[in-house]
């Protein structure tokens, strides 16, 4: 038999990970040596219980759509796209590049880079009717991520024990933001085709809210796209009350049959506060976004921002920056909506062949998700175990509402890996829904 003698450098790499393991330990000048075992001891940390008391304000868990899903498990329920949806090369190539700068040792300034400020600014600003003053460099603040956008906002312009208008259902990261930040939500009904105006309405007048938090365009999870009159008869009825519209445009890079139109493009008079996130399009090791803001909210804004986070590492900024000024990001994005309107429209068809009982009640015109409304029936928990058991990881519905579900949903990423397997992921779903997994 063959004897086989691994390289130093092979070696090497074992012990190093070994090391990281706590299975050996390396003492210079004598050698390396097992680490001596140790027996586990159970900790009592009961004591906690009466030193943290109970909690003020209930966290919800953080989503399904955050779950690692196994190698071998069909992924419907991701909230971010799958890798080759993403601009691999730019992303590289920028990360070289940053690496060689001074980014890698400069902080940079706390509202951020001056050229991501001005990007972000100018972005928005292009979209904004004649006679409407487009945003400044100065009014945007670049933040390690959107979820603390959220959280900065939601303290900065609502506050504690305040209430918070709120689309019912919406993303699952705001409600988790405005229960960190002890808001009181106030849910608005909503769904494919937007917020009830007439209940919005109602909610600022019975309430006195100063704050509306939606996605106008793509929500997460229902696809919706609010038409032009609608988004005129909210942005007027924010300004009638005096209040904020705190719009997400999370979706800003994933429009697959129309354009976004971002709200805050019409507003020159500082009540919309608008929300843009690079992470989910560029990378989701990229954590950057950007908030736009006018008048003293963009102060408090920054004040809070400044307090969680101090500022955004210069280097995520520096590829951020490179990847969407690069030529070949339009091309990247012209080519992604070809590709997100495939998948979608693979996904559709896969349900309607193999999950009949599973309806989509919209198809989205942009964004990552279907909403799909099932029987009344369903059982979710006893769903989502079956289809788990199967190999297929699906989101519930429950997680993106912010107050009860006004039924059994499932939010589909078709964004995710291996579309090739969307027809057996249906089949699961389906053959899940006709065992009769309901309650």
């Amino acid at each position: 038999m063959a004897q086989y003698e691994a390289s130093p450098v092979t070696v090497q790499k074992a012990l190093r990970a070994l090391a990281a393991q706590g299975m050996v330990e390396s003492r210079p000048g004598v050698g390396t040596f097992v680490r001596p075992g140790r027996l586990a001891r159970i900790s009592d940390y009961g004591w906690q219980t009466g030193a943290l008391g109970s909690p003020q304000t209930p966290i919800p868990q953080v989503s399904t759509a955050l779950r690692t899903a196994p190698n071998d498990a069909i992924a419907l329920h991701s909230g971010y796209p799958d890798r080759d949806l993403l601009p691999e090369r730019l992303v590289r190539a920028a990360f070289t590049r940053a690496a060689r700068s001074d980014a890698t040792v400069s902080r940079p300034p706390a509202a951020g880079l001056p050229e991501l400020q001005a990007w972000f600014a100018t972005e928005l600003g292009a979209a904004a009717p004649l006679g409407t003053a487009p945003p400044t460099p100065g009014d945007a603040i670049v933040l390690p991520g959107s979820q603390s956008g959220l959280n900065a906002a939601f303290r900065a312009v609502v506050g504690a024990g305040r209430p918070l208008l709120m689309e019912s259902p919406t993303y699952w990261g705001a409600i988790l933001a405005a229960a960190q930040a002890g808001v009181q939500i106030v849910p608005v009904p909503s769904g494919v085709g937007g917020p009830n105006p007439d209940e919005l309405t109602r909610a600022f007048e019975r309430t006195g809210a100063r704050a509306l938090y939606a996605q106008p365009n793509f929500a997460n999870p229902t696809g919706a796209q609010w038409p032009p009159d609608l988004a005129d008869q909210v942005l007027e009825t924010v300004r009638h009350y005096g209040a904020f519209l705190i719009e997400d445009d999370w979706a800003h890079d994933f429009g697959i049959a129309a354009e976004v139109a971002p709200l805050a493009a019409r507003d020159d008079g500082g009540h919309v506060i608008y929300l843009r996130s690079l992470t989910k399009s560029v990378s989701p090791s990229v954590r950057v976004a950007g908030i736009v803001a006018r008048g003293p909210a963009r102060g408090r804004i920054l004040a809070h921002v400044q307090a969680d986070s101090l500022y955004v590492s210069g280097l995520l900024q520096a590829v951020a920056l490179d990847v969407v000024t690069q030529p070949a990001w339009r091309t990247h994005l012209r080519s992604l909506r070809q590709q997100l309107a495939a998948r979608r429209d693979l996904l559709i068809e896969a349900l309607r062949a193999q999950a009949p009982a599973a309806n989509v009640e919209a198809v989205p015109r942009g964004g990552l998700n279907l909403w799909v409304r099932l029987p009344e029936a369903t059982d979710l928990a006893r769903l989502m175990g079956a289809c788990e058991a199967a190999g297929v990881l699906v989101a519930p519905g429950d997680e993106w509402f912010p107050a009860e579900p006004t039924g059994p949903f499932l939010r589909l990423n078709y964004s995710g890996p291996n579309p090739g397997a969307f027809s057996e992921g249906a089949k699961v779903i389906g053959e899940a829904l006709g065992r009769g997994n309901t309650t």
